[in-house]
């Protein structure tokens, strides 16, 4: 096999097991296994792929030969590779926790088939070289995440997937729009063949800027970031566990990884303006996740607000625009997908014992439960950055990153609030876990208890060993940025120059 096959594997894998399960919906334990099976082979695929880029550079795979610009080109360089193997690590124990969690209904309509069709969408996202096809995987993951909203059609799930269907249904029009208007300026829809055009182009026009704030508004709703994000904290609320682990971990990052890439490929050319609007739109975005994350007693909503912070950290780094903060903001994002899956996760088992998510109706979980007290401890402290966890290399670089250009207010909001987001999750911690029992709770000896923090504890553990082997990691995330930070190496490995 050409080691660039490897480059579509992490799609083809999860589309043929998608298409494979759809012809045994009645048999539920065969799609189970099949599905852990598939989603086991896509992580074996994807960390193939990251060593071949680590060696040989970005491979590229040209569909149907005809060659880039004019065919459909998938192109993985060291940031796809790391956010396909990501999603596939996520995918894999999402899949394990839904086998006892998710419920026979909803695996009887399709559950399974449709979560591999959710990670065709976001791994090609992550791997296509041409912008229109950016947004047909992007349609193919949301209509993925539709059935996954509604599938069990309670009254909420219901209400919240027409807001949600909605939002996204105007954001892909604007999207088909600003990818028009790009295409009438550059006549191209390949990315590198973009970023070579608009490089060529002498007095830049101001179109280009609108384009670029139009892209901003496309990628901000899905992102969720601010003053776009109001449709999602009701709306990862609505569904299951595993569902609201999936959305929540990889959606709103498909979002951040799509304005990472345009805005370093296509729209550099008037920085004091789309950077600078990029950067308070970040700040405001902490803030926000933050004061929500703080407010609420609720721990779903506790963590689905912590996400809006994280996004508005990862956006501040890529809106300083350094090779430092870009190192930051690479390093957290890959960090806070398998924390906040690890965490939605465990809030999940903290649900199913206690039967509420209000933080205010139970206490003392550690008298019956001090393997998930202490799993649950460890992945509060790597979301909140405490060194030497996960959380801190990529934060403490982001706000390097920041100081180093004179962005000191919103360096310093970011490391105020990274104590707010450490209260937000202890709060759960210090009223969930500890303190005198005083109700009885379900069986602690239950074997699906057991069952379910397993994947918890694989997520975990990644964690740790991503903050405690960050020298490990460090050669793979300067790869990445470099190729974000000099476009120029990205090009010449697409149009072969």
């Amino acid at each position: 096999m050409e080691m660039n096959n490897l480059v579509v594997l992490p799609i083809f894998v999860p589309l043929l097991t998608a298409v494979i399960l759809m012809f045994f919906s009645k048999n539920v334990s065969l799609q189970r296994w099949v599905s852990v099976g598939a989603s086991l082979l896509t992580v074996i695929v994807a960390v193939l792929l990251v060593r071949t880029v680590s060696i040989d550079g970005i491979q590229t795979l040209d569909i149907g030969s005809w060659p880039a610009p004019f065919g459909i080109t998938l192109v993985s360089d060291m940031l796809s590779a790391l956010l396909v193997l990501t999603t596939s690590v996520i995918g894999f124990a999402v899949i394990l926790y839904s086998i006892y969690s998710i419920g026979i209904e909803r695996e009887r309509h399709f559950y399974y088939p449709i979560v591999q069709f959710l990670l065709v969408g976001v791994n090609g996202a992550f791997t296509t070289g041409d912008i229109f096809n950016l947004f047909v995987f992007f349609e193919v993951m949301l209509m993925a995440s539709y059935v996954l909203l509604v599938l069990g059609g309670t009254k909420i799930q219901l209400r919240e997937t027409i807001k949600y269907l909605t939002v996204n249904v105007i954001s892909s029009s604007l999207f088909v729009i600003a990818i028009a208007y790009l295409y009438s300026i550059v006549g191209t829809l390949n990315m590198a063949h973009i970023s070579q055009r608009i490089a060529e182009i002498e007095n830049m026009p101001g179109i280009l800027t609108v384009i670029a704030i139009l892209f901003l508004i496309v990628f901000g709703l899905k992102g969720a970031i601010f003053p776009l994000y109001f449709w999602m904290p009701g709306s990862y609320y609505a569904p299951p566990i595993p569902v609201m682990a999936l959305l929540g971990a990889l959606l709103t990052k498909v979002g951040i990884y799509s304005i990472a890439r345009t805005y370093s490929l296509f729209f550099y050319h008037d920085q004091s303006y789309t950077h600078e609007l990029l950067l308070v739109l970040a700040v405001v975005t902490v803030l926000i996740g933050v004061v929500g994350s703080i407010a609420y007693w609720d721990v779903k909503k506790i963590i689905i607000y912590n996400i809006i912070t994280a996004i508005g950290v990862i956006l501040y780094g890529i809106s300083i625009a350094t090779t430092t903060s870009m190192t930051g903001s690479v390093y957290y994002l890959l960090h806070d997908m398998i924390i906040k899956a690890a965490l939605f996760l465990l809030i999940g088992i903290i649900i199913k014992i206690t039967g509420t998510s209000n933080l205010k109706k139970f206490h003392g979980l550690i008298n019956d439960y001090p393997v998930l007290t202490w799993v649950y401890f460890i992945a509060a402290i790597s979301l909140a950055g405490i060194p030497p966890f996960s959380g801190f290399v990529g934060k403490w670089l982001v706000i390097q990153g920041g100081m180093g250009s004179g962005e000191f207010l919103g360096s310093v909001i970011i490391l105020i609030t990274s104590l707010l987001v450490l209260y937000s999750v202890m709060k759960i911690f210090i009223h969930g876990f500890w303190g005198e029992k005083d109700q009885q709770f379900a069986d602690k000896e239950s074997v699906s208890y057991k069952k379910l923090l397993v994947p918890a504890i694989i997520l975990v553990a990644i964690s740790v060993l991503y903050g405690f082997g960050s020298e490990f990691v460090y050669p793979y995330v300067s790869q990445a940025v470099e190729t974000l930070m000099n476009p120029e190496i990205y090009i010449e490995a697409v149009l072969k120059e």
